[in-house]
């Protein structure tokens, strides 16, 4: 079994969605970027305001809003990342009730459920670290 470690946006303007959905959530705030995040942004030709993946956190689960232009209708747009113990343990079990692998990485497996909708798998010890 798993539990919800974040939910993922893949949108346009992931700064623009994420402060809309900090404002309306309660207890939710835009992760705050210390000095090392905003030199790594802008090493890579970022700002906060241009981050390409940026985090809200409050009492449930994190939201990750990362950038993905245009609408791809082979992907859904929103997907929970479901933290597990076990992933190929995991794995398994969900093909047995209905899920399709559709890839793997070294750190999480993208899924689909039995209507195509995709989740992806990550490991308990990567979401630790994060």
């Amino acid at each position: 079994m798993g539990a919800i470690q974040e939910i993922v946006f893949d949108c346009d303007k992931p700064a623009k969605l994420a402060q809309f959905w900090a404002e309306m959530l309660d207890g939710y705030a835009v992760r705050a970027y210390d000095e090392a995040e905003i030199a790594r942004l802008a090493a890579l030709g970022f700002t906060p305001d241009t981050d390409p993946t940026v985090m809200v956190d409050g009492p449930g689960p994190s939201i990750c809003f990362q950038n993905v232009e245009g609408r791809r209708y082979d992907n859904n747009r929103v997907h929970f990342d479901i933290q597990v113990a076990d992933r190929n343990g995991e794995v398994e079990r969900l093909k047995q009730v209905g899920a399709e692998t559709v890839r793997v990485l070294p750190t999480y497996t993208v899924m689909r459920d039995p209507e195509g909708n995709q989740f992806c798998l990550v490991d308990q010890r990567e979401a630790l670290a994060a």
